[in-house]
């Protein structure tokens, strides 16, 4: 580390101001800081000063979501392989799923980054670390077998309409990764409508389902066990589809202090309750499904533990990150339930109340201070 640290200093000038590469500094930096604690210091002014930055909260999230991205790798091959009716072994799986992933995350990485190094060229500004997190999870949010140029396509429309409009890291409305899902859901439903079978090259003779496509035509019979539902043993989006791996995510996040555990059991509250009340009414087989099962089917783990907390586009305050985590969660379980052409729910719920989280923060805020108001005139009698 030491030669890169020398090295990186020796080419420094010529990357600032006056420098023959200065019109590159933004891509430098980059790299510069990709390796390297940035060595700026506030000069003037009173500022909160913490051991933790954006470059170390977002390096905690990738650690959190390396338990899911390992086991989606094995899964991969794991569902590759079932579907021919082979056992070649776990370390042949993980391979095959690695082999099948690096694409994805090499292309996440080579346009997202791209841009947003283009864009900070332009507005002069340093490239910000927010899409070392969103380039992993987009490859994880989508089957194995999407084309790489419809993965190009979304991430370009992510990092182009879901942040740089708004003005970069830490301005955006919607959820990055969760907007390049939407892209492909509608450009392309048929290949990620979440009720086909996501196996990568498997075999002709093959059939089946998602548990989610099970479960929206009704084959209830085929859906696997709870057990194999909450371990990963199914088909589905690269990173989703274990729940106990996720889980492990969820505990960096909390005991870090990085995720935010309100919003994670307030999402998974509202589904249990809104499952329940479906199970209570009994209208049609899909209302009867166990309540508990919605929080193993599809991204809904996922994305109350990755997506729902992301601390741009969620609720900030107390009050209402509870309010925000149960209405995702609701409305995730009403969507699979009601829409049958949206079979996953999780995508559109949280996307839904990231438009609302402003909202919501507003009502309490509002109704925080009338209280206090209230309170000052009654004291005041």
């Amino acid at each position: 580390m030491k030669a890169l640290r020398r090295f990186l200093d020796k080419q420094k000038p010529h990357f600032e101001d006056g420098g023959k590469f200065a019109r590159f500094h933004s891509m430098f930096d980059s790299m510069e800081t990709l390796f390297f604690v940035p060595d700026k210091v506030t000069t003037s002014g009173a500022h909160i000063r913490d051991a933790i930055d954006m470059k170390r909260t977002m390096i905690t999230v990738f650690i959190a979501l390396m338990p899911a991205l390992l086991f989606g790798m094995w899964n991969i091959g794991y569902q590759h392989f079932t579907s021919y009716g082979q056992a070649p072994g776990n370390w042949n799986m993980f391979l095959y799923g690695l082999l099948k992933m690096l694409p994805l995350i090499i292309v996440s990485y080579v346009v997202g980054l791209g841009l947003e190094i283009m864009f900070a060229q332009i507005r002069h500004h340093d490239v910000n670390e927010g899409f070392f997190v969103t380039g992993i999870l987009i490859p994880m949010i989508v089957p194995p077998d999407i084309p790489l140029w419809q993965l190009a396509l979304a991430v370009a429309f992510a990092v182009v309409f879901g942040k740089e409009v708004f003005g970069g890291t830490g301005m955006n409305v919607l959820n990055p990764a969760l907007l390049a899902r939407a892209f492909l859901f509608f450009a392309y439903p048929v290949a990620i409508s979440g009720d086909r079978v996501w196996i990568a090259d498997k075999a002709d003779a093959f059939s089946g389902a998602t548990p989610l496509g099970d479960a929206l035509v009704g084959n209830f019979d085929h859906i696997p066990s709870f057990y194999n539902m909450f371990m990963g043993f199914i088909p589905g989006s690269n990173g989703e589809t274990s729940t106990l791996m996720i889980l492990i995510g969820a505990a960096v996040l909390i005991i870090t202090g990085i995720g935010n555990w309100r919003i994670m059991l307030s999402v998974v509250v509202g589904g249990i309750v809104m499952g329940l009340l479906f199970n209570w009414w009994g209208a049609n087989e899909y209302m009867k499904l166990p309540a508990y099962y919605h929080l193993v089917m599809g991204g809904f783990a996922f994305g109350a533990v990755f997506m729902a907390t992301d601390p741009v586009t969620a609720a900030q305050t107390k009050k209402g990150m509870y309010y925000y985590g149960f209405l995702i969660g609701m409305i995730a379980v009403l969507i699979r339930v009601f829409n049958p052409a949206y079979p996953e729910g999780m995508m559109l719920a949280i996307l839904l109340m990231n438009v609302f989280a402003p909202l919501i923060d507003h009502i309490v805020v509002d109704a925080n201070i009338k209280h206090r108001l209230k309170r000052m005139k009654l004291a005041i009698k």
